[in-house]
């Protein structure tokens, strides 16, 4: 009796087992076949963000855009998070986690130079000067993506076993000076809960990355970012008298010296890299008067936390010391932007073989850490995360060649999107199949 009952149970499981692969292999199917069927609309998607771009905290446009569709899915939809950002959630017909995924929606001040037909022409005033405004770092692809993303998943409700959350962040390249925004002001208003978060995937396209390509890392993928000022007090004298006064002109400059040999001996580079960069220095209104104060700005770039608050002590203590040493006094703020964007690796390790579904296993490869920022690490500090790389390069063209993101000249191919909206369907189909409740 035992005998027969043991065979019962092994035979349930085979077919469960079976069952669960056709499944799997039908979904993987109908993803393929959908992600063909919408990438014209992904493009139209696109190129009207790209022509119509709008600054952080101010995408207003775009996010009536995206909540109107969400909408027209049959989506719970929840408008003006964090300002302009909004939040679809799809439940699906049977009990499982909640996924959240994640897409950033503002452009950047930058006149655009790329010569094509949906360029943007957009013009506003920034800091009390007349800018361009243009899309010179992927986020209009990562909108069309995750709409496209939302309607193929839309469409699968009756098959998802758990509750996938659609987040369109405003302000990830920063919020205007005065204002709250961006992920830390998302995660305040609630965008993890209501239903909490269990985990949570973000994508970014890089022009430097061939089309059909993944590009991943475990634990510290890109930096945490911290801007420093350093205000020197001197005292002012004649050009012809320095000896009369204390320079903080050449005082700064000692210290921007100063700070790179933080970096170059100070700091364990062999066990993450560290970067200090002085961007601003201002002082002076005339050639033949010495300052009486100067001023340097610039940023922080770690991979470590331990490492970043010795660098934070270091930074403090190198500028005060070479102000003292020359009579001088130096006030020091340093201000924490973002943090490690920190994959998971239990996380990571889980979803390769979707990746792999989606660009093709010889296609996702492992990459070096980026000095660049993301606020994505916010959510990633709240709850188990993943951020990836897609590929945005002409096939053919040379990484070293290639117009950097931020710049008037950055240019991304949009047949590299399907690739994002493939990677972002199996995450979330792969991992509710395996979380089933």
């Amino acid at each position: 009796m035992q005998k027969k009952i043991f065979q019962f149970v092994i035979w349930q499981l085979i077919v469960f087992c079976a069952t669960a692969q056709t499944a799997g292999k039908n979904q993987e199917t109908y993803v393929l076949l959908q992600v063909k069927n919408i990438e014209n609309q992904c493009i139209v998607w696109r190129r009207d963000f790209h022509q119509n771009p709008e600054l952080s905290n101010r995408e207003t446009r775009t996010a009536k855009i995206v909540a109107d569709h969400l909408r027209s899915l049959g989506m719970e939809v929840k408008e003006g998070v964090a300002k302009t950002g909004v939040v679809g959630i799809l439940k699906g017909a049977k009990p499982g986690p909640v996924i959240g995924l994640r897409a950033d929606m503002d452009a950047l001040p930058v006149t655009e130079r790329v010569d094509l037909p949906f360029a943007s022409k957009v013009k506003v005033q920034f800091n009390g000067q007349e800018v361009g405004v243009m899309h010179a770092c992927g986020h209009d692809t990562h909108t069309a993506m995750l709409m496209s993303v939302a309607t193929i998943l839309s469409g699968m409700k009756k098959d998802l076993a758990g509750t996938v959350k659609f987040i369109f962040q405003p302000a990830e390249e920063g919020p205007p000076a005065g204002e709250e925004g961006g992920a830390p002001l998302m995660i305040k208003e609630g965008a993890l809960d209501n239903p909490k978060v269990d985990v949570m995937f973000g994508l970014h396209i890089n022009a430097q990355t061939p089309v059909g390509q993944i590009k991943y890392r475990e634990q510290g993928m890109m930096a945490a970012s911290d801007w420093f000022t350093i205000k020197i007090k001197g005292k002012q004298s004649h050009g012809a008298q320095p000896w009369l006064g204390i320079d903080p002109v050449v005082i700064g400059a000692q210290i921007i010296t100063g700070l790179q040999t933080i970096v170059s001996r100070q700091m364990e580079l062999t066990k993450d890299p560290v970067v200090i960069s002085t961007t601003i220095f201002n002082g002076g209104v005339r050639q033949n008067i010495i300052p009486e104060e100067a001023t340097l700005g610039g940023t922080i770039r770690t991979l470590d936390k331990e490492m970043q608050k010795d660098v934070w002590e270091r930074v403090r203590r190198t500028a005060t010391n070479i102000a003292e040493a020359s009579g001088a006094t130096a006030e020091i703020t340093i201000d924490s932007k973002t943090l490690v964007t920190y994959n998971n690796p239990k996380l990571m390790q889980e979803i390769l073989p979707s990746l792999k579904k989606a660009a093709g296993a010889e296609n996702v490869l492992p990459m070096n850490a980026v000095m660049g920022a993301e606020d994505f690490s916010f959510f990633a500090d709240k709850v188990p995360a993943v951020f990836f790389y897609i590929g945005g390069m002409p096939l053919g063209k040379d990484p070293a060649t290639t117009a950097a993101h931020h710049t008037p000249d950055f240019y991304v191919d949009e047949s590299g999107m399907k690739t994002g909206i493939k990677a972002f369907c199996f995450i979330v189909l792969d991992y509710l199949n395996n979380h089933k409740h």
